[in-house]
Order: C-alpha cells, then sequence, then structure tokens
C-alpha cells in the first residue's frame, strides 16, 4: 500500500524541522517557531514529534549539540567560549554544565584527557594502539533502506534523523532492525564538502510497498569476507581508528582490501546511551 498523502505530509513538515534544527544548533530554541516550520499546531506538534522520533526536539538539540561540540574540542583549537556560543549556549556556565553530564567531564578537561587522546595524532601512526578486530569469512548479504547524505560524515546525523522519522512512521522498524553507515570516500583525501555516504536501516522483509516512497532508497551490502573492528566511544573519534585499521592493522595482517565501501554497524542508540559507551562495528571489506 502506498504512503497516504497525509503520511507523506507529515513527514515532509517533520523533515523540514530536522533540516532546520541541524542548520540552526547556535540559535535559541524556538518552539512557536519550530511548530510555524511544521505547519502544526504549537499545542501539539511537540508531541508527534516525540512520537515518531522517540526523542523531545528538546533532546535532539542537545544530542546534536554535544556531537557538535566534543568534535571541535577533539579536532579544533577552537576556544571553549566560542564553541559554548557556536553550540548555541548563552555563557560558559550552561555550556559547561550540560557538557560535562553528557561526556563525564567539564569541556576543558575533555580536550586534555577525552577519549580521542589515546589515538595518534594526524601524522602518526602508533603500531601499539589496539582494538580488536575478527576476520568473518561469511558475512550476509543484507538489503537496506537509505537515505543518501553529502557532506562532513559528522553531519549524517541529519540523514539519520530523516530516515529514523520515515521509518517510524511507516512502520518499518522491527525487533532485530540494524542501522548502518556506508562510507564511500576517503575523508584525509577527499574534500570535506564531496564525502559520500548513506544512512540506512535494514529493510524488513516482506518489504512493504510504501517502504520505497522518496526519500528513503534501496541498497545492499555485499556478501563476503570483512574484518570487523569493535570500536567504543564517541563518534567524533573515529577517524584514527579508521587511519590505525586501514594503515596499521591491515599491512601486518597480511589480507588485501576489496573494492567496496567499508560499513559502520551501530550496536546502541545515542538517543539513550552516553557518547563514552556508543558501540560501533567497522566492516573493511576484504579479497
Amino acid at each position: 500500500m502506498p504512503l497516504s498523502a497525509n503520511q507523506v505530509s507529515y513527514e515532509r513538515r517533520l523533515s523540514r524541522v530536522t533540516n532546520y534544527l541541524h542548520e540552526h544548533l547556535d540559535e535559541d530554541l524556538d518552539l512557536n517557531r519550530l511548530a510555524e516550520i511544521a505547519c502544526m499546531s504549537p499545542y501539539h506538534w511537540h508531541r508527534i514529534y516525540q512520537a515518531i522520533h522517540g526523542e523531545s526536539v528538546v533532546a535532539t538539540v542537545k544530542r546534536l549539540r554535544m556531537q557538535r561540540a566534543a568534535t571541535l574540542l577533539a579536532r579544533s583549537a577552537m576556544a571553549i567560549e566560542q564553541i559554548a556560543e557556536f553550540s548555541g549556549y548563552p555563557n560558559l556556565q550552561s555550556f559547561t554544565r550540560i557538557f560535562s553530564s553528557v561526556y563525564g567531564m567539564p569541556p576543558a578537561r575533555y580536550r586534555k584527557e577525552g577519549s580521542h587522546v589515546q589515538f595518534p595524532l594526524p601524522d602518526e601512526l602508533r603500531a601499539d594502539l589496539m582494538f580488536p578486530v575478527e576476520v568473518v569469512n561469511d558475512v550476509a548479504a543484507q538489503q537496506l533502506l537509505c537515505i543518501d547524505h553529502t557532506g562532513s560524515y559528522m553531519g549524517i546525523s541529519k540523514a539519520f534523523d530523516i530516515l529514523n522519522g520515515c521509518a517510524a512512521s511507516r512502520q518499518l522498524f522491527r525487533q532485530d532492525t540494524r542501522w548502518i553507515g556506508i562510507y564511500y570516500d576517503d575523508a584525509m583525501t577527499v574534500d570535506e564538502a564531496r564525502l559520500r555516504s548513506k544512512a540506512c536501516i535494514s529493510a524488513p522483509v516482506p518489504l512493504p510497498e510504501q517502504a520505497l516512497q522518496a526519500p528513503l532508497a534501496l541498497t545492499e551490502i555485499r556478501a563476503g569476507k570483512y574484518a570487523v573492528l569493535t570500536y567504543k566511544g564517541p563518534y567524533s573519534d573515529m577517524q584514527p581508528v579508521y587511519r590505525w585499521f586501514f594503515g596499521v592493522w591491515l599491512p601486518a595482517s597480511g589480507e588485501e582490501v576489496d573494492d567496496a565501501p567499508p560499513f559502520e554497524d551501530y550496536l546502541n542508540n545515542p538517543r539513550d546511551t552516553a557518547p563514552t559507551e556508543l558501540l560501533t562495528k567497522i566492516y573493511m571489506p576484504l579479497r
């Protein structure tokens, strides 16, 4: 059964809200303005948003602001006061309090001692840095529903939020639904604005007709042999992990990488999991 006109309308309106949130994280959260963007009643629209997305709009904004702040603390020399302002907080004290509640330490300490500190600097590769890696010979093929994303890999969270809203409204989630990100380009060599990726969930079987209506499309991860690295920690710290995986583990393993994109399998939900407790399996395709 195709989507009803009402379902399409709800999805489009909530997608407009998601786009707006991602593009205005440095601004005050105005629920009435968001209701206008959603073209819904100010009294009811946030209830609809929470029912579909599984978190309140306030929680969404907090999650996105903290992800961006952690990335800036780990990867830039921007002053913490500027990061607080860029993250939409009126003063350093409120930013510090909220960041500490999410990451378990204040921003200044996180910059010096956060999980990213254990990883090599951009011009280094350390053989003594270790992550658990397993070679799996028989990974099964998997059909996926996806939304394309172009730009910073950290920005794929917007595509995942839109995907989440569509999948919830179309009742596509199952108990065994997998969340997967496919990453086609090397972030070290391709301009950030041109990086290609897909935000995905595993496709339910049988596949409902409405599943393939825009903005969702169908893709697949290939069957075969993979090296699988298990990583625990914030998504913002994963770039050095990739460099270790491809630059240290692969040459030492005797394996040959295959001509297919790596993908990430997200084992828990950033909506209800502390960033330091996030679990991700990175799949490297092998010949």
